[in-house]
């Protein structure tokens, strides 16, 4: 017997299963029963405040009672038990409601990013077959209802458009909810509770399947080591949907706690550091760029950050010099945070010395996280070396969902996750990450598939061809950086144009290329693959150059 039966999503094995239960790893909860036990023990407990249209706050009771509404009145709309739902809100109260409801009829949140255009959501929605789609009227300047109506047109399937807001063509989400029925069965713990969108190095972003048991078990494991209780006030500061925000321990882990969520709706200095001080915020998670621009900003901040207890940083590597900085700037503890939607988190310690915090990404939440560090033939580096990280574990998937193909190499026979991190671990079993082995760019916690972009570009009539890299940037992490090889008879072409080519495509702003350089060749290994190192080094001949010449020649007799 599998721990998840769902035929799309690949179960752990009946045994670990088993010993994750008798470790009391997994303890049969699921969300449902959690928002309810949490509403039945302190009702008038404020559970989320979300500063739109002045201050709105939901109450444990409140939030059960609407999300039961809500969830009534996806019921009668016809959406039922395995149904997948694209949900891309951003951070307001209604997006907690929308997926507490999904969890209670045992529909499957799709968690899209409010960044996602047309690209990504049209194949979020045909991929998953979901029959329904949520979003908000406008946000950031951006309708998504219009949005909406393109890729409702060429998505058969998409029965519903929710919208928060003025629904235009959709329905308004405000006219969804109905009289809640008496209690519902709702899903069982292992079942599937959502689905959360890997970075992927291909530009088809697979979905990773996640079960109540598991998730949770990762939440209860977050909130012990970062403190997490009853009072508790966490600040959202990232959208929500990452799964950062979500479970690190984030605004799931805050309300399983019985704590408050502060809803963020950016996450800038201007708009935090006031949150922080009226809301009394003690706790927050950002990703290493927004801890610098905190970092710098808390030097001239008129407001009262002193309630402010934890930060987190996750996402990206943090360097040291500014995980160093952070303590004396925000006055508040640090714990660095590492770890991957697939399962995997790590976490520096309360306890641990202020070096251990600033040079390290911590160690994992369970006992059972197995970790493996392996050479490029699958063997175990030596202690102390660097390597790849695999890793199975309590909360880490055995496959992504429906991608039987891409499984056999993400995943070893006999169940480790294959990470793509090149780490070492210490002696006390902290890991360090070097960076990542696949090409895979994380710009500031944002992931950019360069095959996407490279796709996009090379569509461009005057391209001949194009290799999308990531190089070093301070403030990022990583910057993208598109080389590109101009037809021999093509016009002059400028930056901007590439970039605007790539933006008209309608994807998310984060993956336009930070910067084009136009070269003649590019360098290669030597067996004639193109050498991704040479370009993140910089080691490309310049156009019209004698080496440029030829190496173009050289290319065309391969």
């Amino acid at each position: 017997m599998s721990a998840a039966p769902q035929d799309d999503a690949p179960a752990w094995p009946a045994d670990f299963a088993e010993r994750y239960r008798a470790a009391g790893h997994w303890r049969g909860e699921t969300f449902t029963g959690v928002l309810r036990a949490r509403a039945a023990a302190h009702a008038d407990r404020v559970a989320v405040v979300d500063p739109a249209d002045g201050r709105r706050t939901r109450t444990y009771g409140e939030l059960e009672e609407r999300a039961a509404r809500l969830a009534a009145g996806f019921a009668a709309r016809g959406i039922v038990k395995g149904d997948r739902v694209v949900v891309q809100l951003p951070n307001v109260a209604e997006f907690i409601e929308v997926v507490f409801a999904l969890f209670r009829i045992g529909a499957l949140p799709v968690f899209a990013l409010p960044a996602h255009r047309e690209t990504e959501i049209g194949y979020f929605c045909s991929f998953t077959e979901a029959v329904a789609y949520v979003i908000p009227d406008r946000h950031a300047g951006f309708d998504h209802r219009e949005l909406a109506t393109a890729v409702r047109e060429r998505t058969p399937g998409l029965r519903h458009v929710f919208v928060v807001g003025d629904p235009g063509g959709h329905t308004a989400l405000s006219d969804v909810p109905c009289e809640a029925p008496g209690p519902v069965d709702g899903p069982e713990p292992h079942d599937l509770a959502f689905l959360q969108l890997s970075g992927g190095t291909t530009g088809v972003p697979k979905l990773i399947p996640r079960t109540h048991d598991d998730y949770i078990y990762s939440l209860r494991g977050s909130n012990e080591i970062c403190g997490v209780d009853e009072d508790t006030r966490f600040l959202v500061v990232l959208p929500a949907a990452h799964n950062f925000p979500m479970s690190s321990p984030g605004w799931l882990g805050t309300l399983y706690a019985g704590g408050t969520v502060v809803l963020c709706p950016r996450p800038d200095p201007a708009t935090a550091f006031p949150l922080v001080e009226r809301e009394r915020v003690t706790m927050t998670g950002m990703v290493p760029p927004l801890a610098l621009v905190w970092t710098e900003a808390a030097e001239d901040a008129e407001h009262d950050l002193s309630s402010l207890d934890l930060v987190l940083v996750g996402g990206a590597k943090y360097s040291e010099a500014a995980a160093r900085r952070l303590e004396p700037a925000l006055g508040c503890r640090l714990m660095q945070v590492f770890g991957m939607a697939e399962g995997l988190v790590n976490y520096t310690r309360l306890d641990d010395d202020p070096e251990t915090v600033v040079t390290t990404q911590g160690r994992p939440i369970s006992e059972d996280d197995e970790i493996r560090i392996v050479d490029d033939a699958g063997q175990d580096v030596a202690e102390g070396g660097y390597g790849h990280l695999l890793t199975r574990g309590p909360y880490t998937i055995r496959g992504y969902w429906r991608a039987p193909e891409h499984n056999r190499t993400a995943f070893t026979e006999d169940g480790f996750y294959r990470t793509g991190d090149i780490v070492r671990r210490t002696p006390d079993g902290n890991l360090v990450v070097e960076g990542r082995a696949k090409d895979q760019i994380n710009r500031g916690g944002e992931k950019v598939a360069p095959e996407e972009i490279e796709n996009i570009i090379l569509a461009h009539p005057a391209v001949h061809d194009v290799s999308v890299v990531g190089v070093a940037d301070a403030f990022l992490g990583e910057r993208t950086l598109a080389y590109v090889i101009l037809r021999e008879d093509a016009p002059p072409l400028r930056p901007v144009a590439v970039k605007r080519h790539v933006r008209e495509r309608g994807v998310a702003a984060y993956k336009v290329p930070d910067l084009v350089e136009f070269v003649d060749v590019f360098p290669h290994t030597g067996i004639g693959k193109v050498s991704k190192n040479g370009l993140r080094s910089g080691t490309v001949p310049p156009p019209g150059s004698a080496s440029a010449e030829q190496h173009r020649v050289h290319t065309a007799r391969h």
